[in-house]
């Protein structure tokens, strides 16, 4: 047997054993063909039994899934579900889907305020994308107060991590300041 299938098996073990990280990790094999076949529906059941048990990097993945219909039916209240599930526990990139989502009201009713609260909860986290749109929320007034001065903050934090669209955004406003 090779190392790559003693990985495989050792995992579907642990897994079937109950290990969340472990049946999140056999998802991730299913949803990318990683050592496995690529099979969605297995990848959705893996998920959904860690994201059952709280792991909120499977509810965040199982949030994707029912998003784009990958192995179930597309679901957008399914997704919302998941997304904030995770998102509550911290997952940043949760809390930015869910930050996009009120923004544009896809599978929620548009909110303003509340897509920039999750933006915000995202960027605090070293989320180069939450870091992004919370400067752009505090650049365009999105759902607080305009603060340029904010905005050029969160900019400058996303920048630092190669963030293409706020280092643009960062000689714009300076551009714009002169």
């Amino acid at each position: 047997m090779s190392v790559r299938n003693e990985s495989v098996e050792s995992t579907r073990r642990a897994a079937k054993l109950g290990d969340a990280q472990a049946q999140r990790r056999l998802g991730w094999m299913y949803a990318k063909g990683q050592g496995v076949s690529r099979d969605d529906a297995k990848a959705v059941k893996w998920f959904q039994k860690a994201a059952e048990q709280g792991d909120a990097k499977s509810q965040y993945n199982l949030g994707v899934m029912y998003e784009d219909g990958r192995g179930v039916d597309t679901d957008s209240a399914e997704a919302d579900k998941w997304y904030r599930e995770a998102a509550q526990q911290g997952n940043c990139g949760a809390q930015f889907t869910l930050g996009l989502r009120y923004y544009y009201g896809q599978g929620v009713t548009e909110d303003r305020k509340v897509a920039a609260k999750w933006c915000r909860k995202a960027a605090k986290q070293k989320n180069e994308d939450g870091q992004y749109a919370a400067g752009w929320c505090h650049e365009e007034g999105v759902g607080v107060r305009k603060n340029l001065s904010k905005a050029l903050s969160f900019y400058k934090l996303a920048a630092a991590g190669g963030h293409e669209k706020a280092i643009a955004a960062i000689s714009r406003l300076k551009v714009e300041r002169q």
